[in-house]
């Protein structure tokens, strides 16, 4: 699906045609819309149970309210989908599939599914599950999502103790255990990692850093185009200050403990970390490809209760209306939304008049108030003529 792609979610009364006809209202909006703005395919809705008109502006305050948060959770998912992927825009666009297709096919094809969302229960019983299946999917792709990046973090860990310069990394596989005073109650040895631009003023200062610090006790154990690794040894009982000191002189402490079989556990614990990121990164993959077809399926059905709910308010009983999706972009959608203003402003009444030039005008205080009243308002408080909600799937 292109990134500029735009949809309209447009529904007028069948009264647009002269013989009240379905497919002529169809017609009658492609002519309106023209093929230079976008092209209108057919997005059927089935009729539902309609309750009190105090409980249809509830609903429709309450969908407005369902549609921006399932907007949230699809773009989430598609965020967390391109963190995985690494930003590979091919595989981010291979994953993002409703019922394993495209979801432009998907929006173009669609039909309410009954299976999912009985279309013979009550309006806010269909509301109601969609809220609850996608606040489930929210939690689960977060979940697996922390899990996941919890599971990263603690491999990249390991890998930079691995690959990391001397002030870093692991010690492991560097010192020899030769080199560490083991079992003593007074001695003991610490390993500085030094910036090697300062070495010379390190061997110089070391012995006198503290009380008690062996002299010439200095060894070179290893050194890397950043650092160069010193063992030092010092009494016990001047330890602390002596590490404390050495931070104060911009050198690295390194915290090191000789342990037999050292090396083979640091390996096998990098290995099995591996093993586990990959593991956890599959299931992440599948789930935010399975969450995101399921999070846009969930948001386009919130959307036709939204057109349903608003046509019931704007075009009155007995139901009689078309709905069509025009696939338009970004810098047309506007375009799209003048033509079908001039085409049916007249549905308006009051609310729209037109200047001398003929070009339609809306007289936004004499309805405004009633239209909000009655939840006929747009998201950003437009009033237009006709239903009309516009949407981009990313």
């Amino acid at each position: 699906m292109s990134k500029n792609t735009r949809y309209l979610l447009v529904s007028l009364p069948a009264s647009i045609s002269p013989t009240n006809d379905h497919d002529e209202a169809l017609t009658t909006l492609r002519s309106a819309v023209t093929l230079d703005y976008g092209t209108v395919f057919p997005f059927p809705i089935p009729e539902f149970k309609i309750g009190t008109l105090d409980a249809l502006v509830q609903q429709a305050d309450e969908l407005a309210k369902l549609d921006a948060v399932c907007e949230g959770v699809v773009g989430k998912v598609g965020d967390s989908l391109r963190t995985i992927l690494e930003g590979d825009e091919e595989k981010i666009s291979q994953s993002k599939t409703v019922n394993d297709k495209p979801a432009e096919q998907y929006l173009k094809s669609f039909r309410w599914n009954k299976v999912k969302y009985r279309a013979d229960k009550p309006l806010g019983e269909i509301m109601d599950t969609l809220q609850k299946e996608v606040t489930s999917i929210d939690n689960q792709v977060k979940d697996k999502y922390n899990s996941y990046n919890q599971v990263k973090t603690n491999l990249t860990q390991l890998q930079r103790r691995q690959t990391g310069n001397l002030s870093t990394k692991a010690l492991t596989n560097i010192v020899p255990p030769s080199l560490i005073i083991r079992d003593s109650d007074y001695l003991e040895t610490h390993l500085i990692a030094v910036p090697r631009t300062i070495t010379k003023e390190f061997l110089r200062s070391y012995e006198t850093l503290t009380p008690m610090v062996v002299p010439r006790s200095a060894v070179e154990v290893a050194a890397d185009d950043e650092f160069t690794l010193y063992a030092v040894t010092t009494f016990k009982r001047h330890s602390q200050e002596f590490v404390h000191k050495c931070r104060e002189s911009k050198w690295t402490p390194r915290e090191f403990k000789y342990k037999e079989g050292g090396k083979e556990e640091e390996s096998k614990e990098l290995e099995k970390v591996g093993k586990d990121e990959r593991k956890v990164w599959g299931e992440a993959l599948r789930l935010g490809r399975t969450a995101w077809g399921e999070a846009v399926m969930a948001w386009i059905h919130v959307l036709a209760l939204r057109v349903f709910v608003e046509t019931v308010l704007r075009y009155g009983l007995p139901l009689n209306f078309v709905c069509g999706l025009v696939r338009t972009t970004g810098k047309l959608a506007k375009k799209a939304r003048g033509t079908l203003d001039a085409k049916f402003s007249y549905l308006g009444g009051n609310a729209f008049g037109r200047d001398k030039k003929g070009r339609v005008t809306k007289d936004d205080s004499a309805t405004s108030a009633d239209m909000q009243a009655a939840g006929q308002m747009g998201d950003a408080g437009d009033y237009s003529a006709y239903v009309c909600y516009e949407f981009e799937v990313r």
